[in-house]
């Protein structure tokens, strides 16, 4: 029987790839993006868990396997164990079944989200419901097959992503009291997700209706767009105004010079940064994407001395003083970025790895390419990267301010995909984003009782329906909440104790999901 009798306690959570990676923050090389996935948050293992009527109930990380279709298109294929996360310490009977999948991650880390330190418990503590994290096919340890392989990946889609939620949805029988009749024509289905997997919440709703009753989509991707550039444009606007001049007057400087330098100049310039062995121009420059990557990982409790701050202040504070909104100027900046890279950065980018190795990507025999061991994140999101969605994240075009160097472009990001799945791309693709808008609507998505969430310093807001120069109405049955947070700040109840405006979405949010659920009848 789906979801019983299959438990474990206390597996270990396994974060980064069982590949072995270069840069420190677990990717396999410097020069490909970090994932776009919602901040991890642990539940604490030692603490007892208790329902409402004082029963004790397994803690947070008991494991459980639900028995998920390989293929939803051929069930003869047969099942799989996904890996599930379930609390039912808030539930009462009518309550809600609140799901969520963390997507392109390993989801051990993220039983957090079955607490009231995220929106998702939050929910579950005003409205009486019991909270699940799934595990998405293809990450962690639920995998249909037992490689990454091109092979495997036939299966790795946005529909079967969707197809997976439907069917745990109406299948699963839930490890407590009364959770073999709680299937969505018995009990109202909240489904949450950040980022990708706020895009699938959408997705989800608009291809698959009457499943799940209302939906919280956090940074929500829904437009899937090829050339992302628009990635650095939330950075470039709050960042400080001193740091982004400068770092635009940098790389409009290398631009120049890998253009049309001599070889002396380009010599010195990649020396500069330390990066004197590293062949390939646009790999040398499109490291620097880096130290604006870092802005990723803020949120609205991040200190002064995050990564991305100490990088600006190596720009920007000379002998004490912090330059004007107009930054030192090319000179200082160059020297200064440069110094910080080589010296500093590197190696916390790179620990003691060969530059070329880090930050190289045209080595087709390095292992990252054809290693398809399990529980490799960047493998499985590069898929869909390279299938479905883009969101490649390169310059700026010639008629807008830039951030990141313009030598690195969409086909940049293509020769990787068919240097990772050669057998799938003998020539370098085209992410489909077309058919993935047609199908899901994108920016157009129009759905009863969804909620969206954005934050206006998230690095992916372009993507969202908060993106700039889209106009998408905010309605009583899809309303959207803009804070000032990053990239999903208002899943944490913590950023909310920080920042007002992040509280303002969540308390607006647990105000239209107790409307919402007034609401709900029995089909």
């Amino acid at each position: 029987m789906a979801g019983r009798g299959l438990l474990r306690y206390g597996l270990p959570f396994v974060l980064t790839s069982l590949v072995a990676a270069l840069t420190r923050d677990g990717r396999p090389n410097g020069n490909l993006p970090p994932i776009p996935a919602a901040p991890a948050m642990d539940a604490p293992s030692d603490t007892a868990v208790t329902s409402r009527n004082g029963t004790v109930i397994p803690p947070y990380n008991t494991t459980y396997y639900f028995e998920q279709l390989i293929d939803h298109n051929n069930p003869s294929l047969g099942t799989f164990q996904q890996r599930y996360w379930h609390t039912w310490e808030n539930y009462e009977e009518g309550g809600p079944i609140i799901l969520m999948t963390p997507g392109e991650v390993n989801a051990a880390g993220y039983t957090g989200y079955l607490t009231n330190r995220t929106i998702n418990g939050r929910i579950a503590q005003q409205q009486n419901g019991a909270t699940i994290v799934l595990e998405h096919r293809f990450y962690g340890l639920s995998n249909p097959y037992p490689d990454l392989s091109s092979q495997s990946f036939r299966v790795h889609t946005i529909e079967q992503a969707v197809q997976d939620l439907v069917y745990f949805a109406k299948n699963v029988k839930l490890p407590m009291p009364g959770g073999d009749a709680v299937t969505p024509d018995q009990a109202p289905w909240i489904l949450i997700g950040g980022s990708y997997s706020g895009a699938l919440t959408g997705w989800t709703m608009v291809d698959q209706p009457d499943v799940f009753y209302a939906g919280y989509a956090s940074s929500a991707v829904v437009e899937a767009i090829l050339d992302y550039w628009g990635y650095f444009e939330p950075i470039r606007q709050y960042m400080p105004r001193n740091c982004s001049a400068d770092v635009e007057a940098v790389i409009a400087h290398m631009d120049q010079v890998f253009t049309s330098g001599t070889p002396s100049q380009i010599a010195a310039l990649k020396a500069q940064f330390g990066m004197s062995n590293v062949t390939h121009l646009d790999d040398v420059a499109g490291a620097l994407r880096n130290n604006l990557w870092d802005w990723q990982s803020l949120s609205p409790d991040t200190g002064p001395g995050a990564q991305f701050f100490q990088f600006c202040d190596a720009l920007e504070v000379k002998n004490g003083v912090s330059a004007p909104a107009t930054g030192w100027g090319l000179e200082h900046a160059l020297q200064a970025w440069g110094s910080y890279f080589a010296n500093v950065y590197y190696p916390i980018l790179c620990g003691d790895a060969d530059a070329e190795d880090c930050l190289g990507t045209y080595d087709q025999s390095q292992s990252y390419w054809t290693d398809t061991s399990i529980d490799n994140a960047g493998r499985s999101w590069e898929w869909i990267v390279c299938t479905e969605v883009g969101f490649l994240q390169d310059g700026a075009p010639p008629n807008w301010p830039t951030l990141v160097t313009r030598l690195v472009q969409p086909a940049y990001d293509e020769r990787q995909c068919s240097y990772m799945f050669p057998e799938a791309f003998p020539t370098w693709p085209v992410p489909n984003v077309t058919a993935t808008n047609a199908k899901y609507h994108g920016w157009n998505l129009q759905v009863d009782r969804l909620f969206f969430a954005n934050g206006q310093r998230d690095p992916w807001r372009e993507a969202t329906v908060s993106a700039d120069g889209v106009y998408v109405p905010s309605t009583p049955t899809q309303p959207i909440a803009v804070g000032d947070g990053y990239h999903c700040s208002d899943l944490i109840v913590a950023n909310a104790e920080v920042d007002a405006t992040v509280m303002n979405v969540q308390n607006e949010a647990l105000g239209y999901m107790k409307t919402w659920l007034s609401q709900w009848k029995k089909p």
